[in-house]
């Protein structure tokens, strides 16, 4: 069996181009709602952009809607 990025490079460097970005914002995200464990999580796991994208649509705007103080 041949080792497919060995061939083809360019399949690495669209791998990088699509992990990166999510990658980047969702370590942003995490340590501005200061979410250690999340930050821990989506810097040593890799996951292609799964859990990045997960944690951006679902787990941070959770955060977001509990810091705003409830207008009555």
């Amino acid at each position: 069996m041949e080792n497919y990025f060995v061939d083809n490079p360019w399949t690495l460097f669209l791998l990088l181009f699509w992990v990166l970005p999510w990658k980047g914002f969702a370590l942003w995200r995490s340590a501005q709602n200061n979410q250690k464990w999340w930050f821990i999580a989506i810097f040593v796991l890799n996951t292609l952009g799964i859990l990045p994208i997960v944690y951006l649509f679902y787990f941070s705007k959770k955060n977001r809607e509990e810091e705003k103080p409830k207008e009555e």
